[in-house]
């Protein structure tokens, strides 16, 4: 991270700190890249409990360098020079309940539609703020997440995989250029998804989907020779040579 982006978290931090709601804050990973990077942006994850001062007064507190500012009541995002900042709060009632339901599973229908990419970035943000031990005790619970939720959420994907799949030869068969790039989206999403549920890890966001799909240890042979393929867009890659890739990747993911 660069110092100008390490001393305005630690700015922010100093301040959002002092609310005495607050009982954790971490650090995205965007944060990381430079700043001119077009996905940098400086986020980081708010998690209290009972309230935090309504926006009217957090914009106060931000300080006179903020421009730009919009908040939709748990998001606050605005500029600082030329440094985008977004504050995601988050109830860490809520934040409980769900890896209760990921624990149990007995309500796992609650949360499957909605992936892990929640879980990710409580087990992966940096904490830069903690009142107490309640962020260490959830990674804990992360870290032993049961075999019977891995297998469930495995499940679901490749049932959505399985439909994007069907929907693909559909469009294939229509010609239909729309639905194709709409189910491809949705089939090589799902497909990574249930490669994630596989080796037990947890979805990251979207730009860092290709790099890590590829560092996991479990993936079908020739996983990364079939994506490469699937994704191209030169004049060779015609709607039915993506289908045909498709279904060899979608076997391949069923087959672990």
């Amino acid at each position: 991270m660069k110092y100008k982006v390490k001393k305005l978290a630690d700015w922010y931090v100093g301040i959002i700190s002092q609310w005495s709601g607050v009982e954790c804050i971490t650090l995205n990973e965007a944060a990381l890249p430079d700043t001119l990077d077009p996905y940098f942006a400086l986020i980081l994850d708010v998690f209290y409990a009972g309230a935090i001062p309504p926006p009217t007064e957090r914009l106060k507190l931000y300080g006179a360098e903020v421009v730009l500012f919009e908040t939709s009541g748990n998001k606050d995002r605005f500029l600082v020079g030329n440094i985008p900042l977004r504050f995601e709060f988050k109830s860490i009632d809520k934040i409980d309940k769900l890896v209760a339901i990921a624990i149990n599973i007995d309500s796992l229908y609650l949360i499957k539609d909605a992936g892990t990419y929640t879980f990710y970035r409580l087990a992966e943000g940096e904490t830069l703020f903690a009142r107490g031990n309640w962020i260490a005790d959830l990674r804990t619970r992360l870290k032993n997440l049961p075999d019977a939720f891995w297998n469930a959420m495995r499940d679901a994907c490749q049932s959505k995989m399985d439909h994007f799949l069907s929907d693909l030869g559909a469009a294939f068969i229509q010609n239909d250029d729309f639905c194709c790039l709409m189910s491809c989206a949705g089939f090589i999403k799902t497909a990574c998804l249930a490669l994630f549920c596989i080796n037990k890890r947890f979805e990251p966001s979207h730009r860092q989907y290709y790099k890590r799909v590829f560092e996991l240890p479990v993936q079908p042979a020739s996983f990364r020779a079939q994506l490469e393929t699937f994704l191209r867009t030169d004049t060779e890659s015609t709607m039915e040579r993506r289908y045909s890739t498709a279904q060899l990747i979608a076997r391949g993911v069923i087959s672990l």
